[in-house]
């Protein structure tokens, strides 16, 4: 048998190596045949030199490359068949084009839909910076983890109380006997405001004394000076802010400077003042041995007395130290230098435990010696508050591109039709929420640019938007993202599910219960708007209740003043020239300022007392003559402390609380044994709100005459003389009296408004965010109105031509709306109730809620459902029915 002629063996080997499997045999198959070809017509020596040629000629990649193993090719599937998937970037281009061009076409529901969401994602970020501020207080100090206050824990009357003030010698002890400390830091914040002089400059500062270890502790940043600033007790470390107000653009290190007129200090550093969510705020601060130099009862008296409070101390733990362990060291520190007889100290239970830095701010409160938050409660309600925000505004995307879901269903079903997959439709709706979202994104960075200040004002805060911090933008577009999915979802999975061949037959016939998703997300909506409008009432109304409640003294026309010694050793002198100008009716000492009350004791004996009754605790004023005139109180029982009487230098005033406690059925007369010291009752007044919450209620109360006991000069100016005269006429009798001090007042009327700050930043932002939910929902249904007039244009037409008003239309498309606003009333009334009652349970005087709120904002919900709705329904009735009917 004849073998056929074949080519070169090793140009075939070659050819078999270099292509790809795949191609090899189509391409060796081709190749032979064409071999054979030649050789029969030009004879096989030529065909053999061919054949090589077009060897060569094939040395081409595309014959080289190789497909992806089984395996490979499966693992990757998904990008290398990217052609069809959603995600590929040709798809993404596809959708936000259509996106784009939707938007541009549906101009009015573009502008409800992009404003909504705007307004919706500005009251969220304003929120989230708010409480990122107060979430990150101290933060910034390096210890942050490991640093702590110490508390102490008593039992006055059956309740546990707590406290920061402690006996003098805790911090020393704490220093020197317990390894667990790193560092420990005394403070006291002293009296008030001290006046600082620098050459005839006076000035008026709050500080504190603090131990050395504070500038490691809180990591102060030392701009200037002595990296131990704090080890001379006569010296001061100064906030830049304060150097600056003080000595200029001086270096002030090494400056002498006089303190309340009389004590000479050395400035020994600069450091940079505290962020504004610090806990630790001060203009300056004093070296803790200071006092020592200073006041000789403090020495002489407190140094080693165990029974006496008013001092604070902050400890470091060392690493790895576990606070649980040092609590129970640490716990009976101040009942271990106490006797074991019944004393008033070993009755009250002191124990002492550590309160981390991290609950400074947000968990300062405590109920029976346990921590039960605080303020937390605050930023927990504005979080959820930005939560429904965002959500309201997410629902009127919703409603209003399902509302529109058969001007689009064509849409749907040709792409269907033509192989488009859920899957890819999904994609696109989605595409399209978000770059709404994106572009509500630039509108909500403008407005909370606009509105930074205003809150900033309203919050008492310093917060700013830093624009260079990549955490931020991180932080947005997630946002973003999150928003437009979250708005564009129910509507994606709606309309991705219409069956084409019903939508390419005859469109999409809706049902009766079609537009049901639709009416529970605006039920959910006006929900949530609801909720916060009866939120916003009763707040208010609580603190109206605690403006409106009797205080037991007149505040208006009453100012304090800091005392000094120079006050305290000129105060008759003072009193006679201030009487004198006609502008004071009255004037009197005091050891607190008329709004509040500094000072707290145990150990009082009276007609009946049992040994238990000591421990009970009594707010207490010191004062001598003219209390009651000056503070415009109205005595129940007896007299004010008289010049006329001697005995009054041992005299004791009682409010009803302390008579109560007490239980003296005739206090006038009575002898309550204090201090060492027999004590006359001359007189009762009534329950002063002096408490620092004007909603507690008021405590057993005793005033004693005290002549040297005096923090402040209380001034009732006369009722007849207008404040700006009075004080331009008291002011330089002050300066005259009081050298070392600028003449710096305070109205206790103001003062006493400065109790509601929390309850009115509670209710501005509470009423603020409900009008702001209250409008995106209106904008959601007008824009819902808006669509649904125009769906109805032909009804209406043919409803007209039968004889229906302008009323009757109007009654039709406001009437669906009406229902729902109902609907939601009855669903939030409840919800609202549980929540205020809860937030009403933290106050002792307080409201009772009323059912004519809910009903009020009923009635105002309705009124601005139809208000927003009005507008469409009767542009709708007014139109001409002809011209609406030509088109059937």
């Amino acid at each position: 048998m004849n073998r056929k002629p074949t080519a070169p063996r090793w140009a075939q080997q070659l050819l078999k190596r270099i292509t790809a499997p795949h191609l090899r045999e189509e391409i060796q198959g081709d190749m032979d045949e064409l071999f054979q070809m030649r050789g029969q017509r030009y004879g096989y020596a030529k065909a053999r030199l061919l054949y090589v040629v077009d060897l060569l000629l094939l040395l081409h990649p595309r014959l080289w490359r190789r497909q992806a193993a089984p395996q490979v090719k499966a693992r990757y599937s998904k990008f290398t068949d990217v052609p069809k998937s959603f995600l590929h970037p040709d798809m993404i281009r596809s959708y936000l084009t259509i996106a784009f061009r939707n938007l541009v076409k549906n101009k009015s529901y573009s502008a409800i839909n992009i404003g909504g969401l705007a307004v919706g994602m500005a009251v969220a970020m304003l929120i989230g910076l708010w409480i990122t501020d107060e979430v990150s207080a101290n933060k910034h100090h390096k210890n942050y983890e490991t640093l702590y206050q110490v508390k102490m824990s008593q039992t006055f009357d059956g309740t546990r109380g707590t406290q920061d003030a402690l006996p003098f010698p805790v911090g020393e002890e704490l220093r020197s006997k317990y390894p667990d400390f790193k560092a420990v830091a005394m403070y006291d914040r002293g009296e008030g405001n001290r006046s600082l002089i620098v050459g005839n400059q006076k000035f008026l500062k709050q500080g504190l004394f603090i131990g050395e270890d504070a500038i490691d502790m809180f990591s102060l940043t030392i701009l200037n000076g002595n990296k131990n600033p704090l080890k001379e007790p006569y010296s001061i470390v100064l906030s830049d802010e304060t150097a600056h107000a003080l000595f200029g653009d001086q270096d002030p290190i090494g400056k002498i400077l006089k303190m309340d007129n009389s004590v000479d200090l050395k400035v020994t550093a600069v450091v940079a003042k505290q962020p504004q969510n610090a806990t630790l705020q001060f203009d300056y601060l004093l070296p803790w041995h200071l006092q020592e130099k200073i006041y000789d009862w403090v020495g002489k008296k407190l140094k080693t007395n165990w029974q006496n409070n008013g001092w604070g101390v902050f400890v470091q733990l060392k690493e790895g130290v576990d606070p649980a362990q040092t609590n129970a060291k640490i716990k009976d520190v101040i009942l271990s230098h106490t006797s074991n007889d019944a004393n008033a100290i070993s009755r009250v239970k002191p124990e002492l435990f550590l309160h981390p830095m991290a609950k400074w701010r947000l968990y300062s409160e405590f109920t029976e010696g346990k921590n039960t938050g605080g303020f937390i409660k605050y930023v927990r309600l504005f979080g959820i508050f930005g939560l429904f925000i965002l959500v309201i505004a997410c629902i009127n995307f919703m409603n209003l591109s399902t509302a529109r879901s058969e001007k689009r269903a064509k849409e749907v079903g040709v792409r269907k039709a033509v192989g488009s997959g859920r899957e890819q439709l999904i994609g696109q709706f989605l595409s399209e929420s978000t770059l709404i979202a994106f572009m509500a994104l630039v509108l909500a960075l403008g407005i909370v640019l606009l509105a930074m200040p205003y809150f900033n004002t309203l919050t008492e805060k310093t917060m700013s938007i830093d624009f260079g911090n990549p955490v931020f933008w991180c932080v947005i577009v997630v946002f973003t993202a999150f928003t437009g999915l979250l708005a564009g979802s129910y509507p994606a999975l709606y309309l991705s599910s219409f069956n084409p061949v019903k939508i390419l037959k005859g469109g999409v016939h809706v049902g009766k219960n079609a537009s049901l998703p639709r009416k529970i997300l605006v039920v959910v909506q006006f929900t949530f708007s609801t909720v916060l409008m009866i939120s916003t009432i009763i707040i208010y109304q609580q603190i109206q209740h605690g403006k409106n409640r009797p205080i037991g003294f007149t505040n208006k026309g009453l100012i304090s003043v800091n005392s000094s010694n120079d006050l305290v050793d000129h105060f008759e002198a003072l009193r006679t020239e201030l009487l004198a100008t006609g502008a004071v009716s009255s004037i009197c000492k005091s050891n607190s300022p008329p709004t509040q009350w500094w000072s707290s004791n145990g150990g009082w004996e009276w007609k009946g007392s049992t040994p238990d009754d000591k421990s009970s605790i009594f707010t207490t004023i010191a004062t001598n003559f003219d209390y009651i005139k000056t503070m415009g109180i109205k005595l129940k029982e007896g007299r004010d402390f008289s010049r006329d009487f001697t005995t009054d230098s041992t005299g004791v005033l009682l409010n009803e609380a302390a008579v109560k406690r007490m239980g003296l059925k005739h206090p006038i007369g009575e002898i309550l044994h204090w201090a060492g010291k027999d004590r006359t009752v001359v007189g009762v007044i009534p329950d002063i709100v002096v408490e620092w919450s004007p909603y507690r209620a008021v405590a057993p109360m005793t005033i004693l005459f005290e002549k040297n006991w005096v923090g402040f000069i209380c001034v009732r100016i006369n009722p007849a003389v207008a404040s700006s005269v009075a004080i331009s006429k008291i002011a330089p009798i002050f300066d005259k009296y009081n050298p070392g001090y600028p003449f710096d007042y305070k109205f206790a009327d103001t003062e006493y408004t400065k109790k509601f700050n929390y309850e009115e930043l509670i209710g501005n932002l509470s009423a603020i965010v409900s009008l702001l939910a209250i409008f995106i929902s209106c904008l959601g249904l007008f824009g819902l109105a808006s669509f649904m007039a125009e769906q109805r244009t032909k009804e209406i037409g043919i409803r007209k031509v039968l004889g229906a008003s302008v009323a009757n239309v109007w009654g039709l498309l406001s009437r669906d709306f009406v229902q729902l606003v109902i609907v939601s009333c009855l669903i939030a009334s409840p919800i609202a109730w549980y929540a205020m009652n809860q937030w009403l349970e933290s106050y002792t005087y307080k409201i009772d809620i009323q059912v004519g709120v809910f009903l009020s904002v009923l009635v105002l919900a309705l009124m601005i459902t139809l208000l927003t709705v009005s507008y469409q329904a009767i542009k709708a009735g007014l139109l001409n029915p002809v011209k609406s009917l030509k088109s059937e």
